[in-house]
């Protein structure tokens, strides 16, 4: 039986009959929306749901954009990702090209259900390991990306992403942002690896183990660099002109350590060691111990010098509602933004 939560007319965002591009909380609902469109895409797909019967086409049809390609998984066959291309003729002329996005490139999240959750699964560890660039469906993905702005440029190209989604998006946009392409990014409930700290409810207590957790992990890149001497150029430094925007919730323990890493940062620097702070929030303790027996490894996936931060202070009945992707076009949100530059 068809969720109601898959049908556009019962669940998506239809009090935006007009797009406004300068509107963030209409960019931030179109986002999401496209991201939801992937995950009905494969819904779709898996219970054979075609012409008519298919969910998936308004959720990108209601803002005027076309299915422009699909992204497939080359191992089964599912889709994971879809580029969205917006139909020129029926938006504001009054606005430039590069005020609204001309492609979006959006990447579902874990489907639990059919065929495609034993791969989704995969490439969860892949996400948790910090291996999500040596995965198949990464490279697709990327190289559709990469053809994309070949093709039109990077002014217009947006990114998005949800969950396992959001991770695909952000490697992707530090993948282009390190050679000097910014591209737009909206990551819905992105994952954080680390220690739940930020459900600690104490603050004195929370900032003590923070701190204490920055000092170690400075001192341990301090060595690692001293040893390693050849790497002249700091990746984490080339990303800082990049600024994404994150959206996340504090009652989703996926994502809420981003509450914490930024604004623990804020306080180092208020406090006077914000040069301990910046060089710890550049590394995670598992890929220094890697670096430091002599292991090669990829700079941890989720962390990033800088983000526009968006917090849903919306109380959550459940955690399946604190990390899904319907909240993020809700109207009665509470929402706290911030921009953080490194």
């Amino acid at each position: 039986m068809d969720s109601p939560r898959e049908n556009f007319n019962l669940s998506g965002p239809l009090h935006i009959t007009t797009i406004d591009w300068k509107n963030v909380e209409h960019q931030r609902s179109v986002a999401a929306s496209l991201v939801q469109g992937v995950y009905i895409l494969e819904r779709d797909r898996h219970e054979k749901r075609e012409g008519s019967q298919a969910l998936a086409p308004p959720w990108w049809e209601f803002f005027h954009f076309k299915l422009y390609r699909q992204l497939v998984d080359d191992s089964n066959s599912s889709i994971f990702g879809a580029i969205y291309e917006l139909d020129l003729s029926k938006q504001d002329h009054s606005l430039s090209l590069n005020e609204m996005p001309r492609y979006v490139i959006a990447f579902r999240g874990t489907i639990r259900k059919g065929d495609a959750f034993s791969q989704d699964l995969q490439l969860d560890f892949q996400v948790i390991r910090n291996g999500l660039h040596q995965t198949s469906r990464f490279e697709i993905a990327i190289q559709a990306v990469r053809n994309l702005v070949a093709t039109f440029g990077y002014s217009t190209i947006w990114l998005a992403g949800h969950s396992l989604g959001s991770s695909m998006a952000l490697l992707a946009g530090k993948k282009m942002a390190k050679t000097g392409i910014f591209l737009e990014a909206f990551l819905f409930n992105p994952p954080f690896l680390s220690a739940p700290i930020e459900r600690i409810k104490h603050k004195k207590v929370k900032h003590g183990i923070r701190f204490a957790g920055s000092v170690i992990t400075a001192g341990l890149a301090f060595t690692v660099k001293a040893k390693q001497k050849s790497r002249s150029e700091d990746p984490f430094v080339a990303l800082s002109a990049w600024v994404p925007s994150l959206f996340v919730n504090p009652a989703d323990h996926i994502c809420s350590e981003y509450v914490g890493y930024f604004e623990h940062r804020k306080k180092m620097e208020e406090i006077g060691a914000g040069g301990i702070e910046r060089l710890a929030t550049q590394h995670s303790i598992g890929d220094l111990v890697r670096r430091a027996i002599g292991k090669e490894s990829e700079e941890a996936l989720h962390l990033i010098p800088s983000a526009n931060l968006t917090v849903n202070l919306s109380p959550s009945e459940s955690f399946k509602k604190a990390h899904g992707i319907h909240q993020w076009w809700r109207t009665d949100l509470n929402l706290q933004s911030k921009l953080y530059r490194f």
